[in-house]
């Protein structure tokens, strides 16, 4: 289970006086979810999600995370959003950590993705991105190419553990990365961690985004490849072409890809593999016995990696 922080009743009755939410009804931990401590929290006005953040987040972060849900969903792109005390804050302290309260999204995550999900997905990702335009706070990737090298050298060393000879291919495919990532694509706000359990759908349709805790700046085609990793291998590692042309072709309906971000696509999806490689690997090797949550298999992401590595072009997601 996600809780890291453990919350007493009489916390969060104290921690409701802040707002105009009425009286707790009930409070449960939520399972799902690695990085903060997150409740379903109803109350005598409805239900809500209470999240404590964990060390993992930053505290100075959470302006932008909070202030992004606000302008997105301002602009109609579904998506939690902040629940602002009588004092107008939506950021506040309980149980000596950062938390707030924000609306509870309809919908479940799809447990079996399906072409129309990845179709549903592209279209939305696209309208996030242009919804982001005008959000005037920023916030650099620290999780992006530059983040890489720390991550590696952390626990480079003891990636033999998982598999004979890992170590050597990492410090091979990272310095291929850090001279081959691509310059000068568009930019804007991206999510960074659009995996499924992140994107809601309800009576066959999108009903919004959550998890805004890696929202960044960066180049907004790597929003895209992050979904080819997570959106578009099978459970067997094969990768689904057909999956990949729903999701890509959807998304160039509302915002067509230049030219160098259709090329810088591979590249794009080997670096999210190995943005999300590494920090497995960390964690798995980091892992403090009797955690709530286990980690998850780094080798699914090698294996990924290694696809997108023998690409040579866009053919290889369904596009010319």
């Amino acid at each position: 289970m996600a809780v890291y922080t453990e919350v007493t009743d009489d916390d969060v009755a104290a921690f409701l006086q802040e707002y105009d939410l009425g009286e707790v009804v009930s409070m449960k931990g939520i399972a799902e979810g690695v990085e903060n401590s997150n409740f379903l929290l109803s109350t005598t006005t409805g239900t809500y999600i209470l999240t404590l953040y964990e060390k993992r987040v930053k505290r100075d972060d959470l302006p932008f995370f909070l202030g992004l849900m606000d302008h997105l969903a301002a602009r109609g792109i579904r998506c939690p959003t902040p629940i602002h005390g009588r004092d107008g804050e939506a950021l506040r302290e309980l149980c000596g950590r950062p938390a707030a309260i924000v609306t509870f999204l309809q919908g479940m995550w799809p447990k079996r993705i399906d072409v129309h999900h990845c179709r549903k997905l592209g279209r939305a990702i696209a309208q996030m991105h242009a919804a982001g335009r005008d959000f005037p706070l920023t916030r650099t990737n620290d999780l992006s190419v530059q983040g890489w090298r720390p991550l590696l050298d952390a626990c480079g060393a003891r990636a033999d553990e998982i598999e004979s000879g890992l170590s050597n291919e990492l410090q091979t495919e990272l310095e291929g990365l850090e001279q081959a990532w691509p310059a000068q694509l568009p930019e804007g706000v991206i999510h960074a961690d659009l995996f499924p359990d992140n994107v809601f759908f309800h009576q066959g349709e999108l009903s919004g985004f959550i998890d805004f805790y890696f929202a960044c700046n960066d180049q907004l085609a790597y929003d895209l490849a992050v979904c080819l990793n997570a959106w578009c291998f099978e459970t067997n590692s094969e990768f689904n072409a057909t999956k990949a042309r729903a999701l890509l072709q959807a998304y160039q309906e509302v915002r067509p890809f230049s030219e160098a971000e259709l090329q810088a696509l591979p590249i794009l999806a080997q670096g999210a593999a190995m943005r999300f490689l590494l920090t497995r690997l960390f964690d798995w090797l980091n892992h403090p016995e009797g955690a709530y949550v286990a980690p998850k298999d780094p080798r699914e992401y090698l294996r990924k990696l290694r696809f997108h590595r023998a690409v040579r072009g866009p053919g290889a997601y369904g596009l010319t």
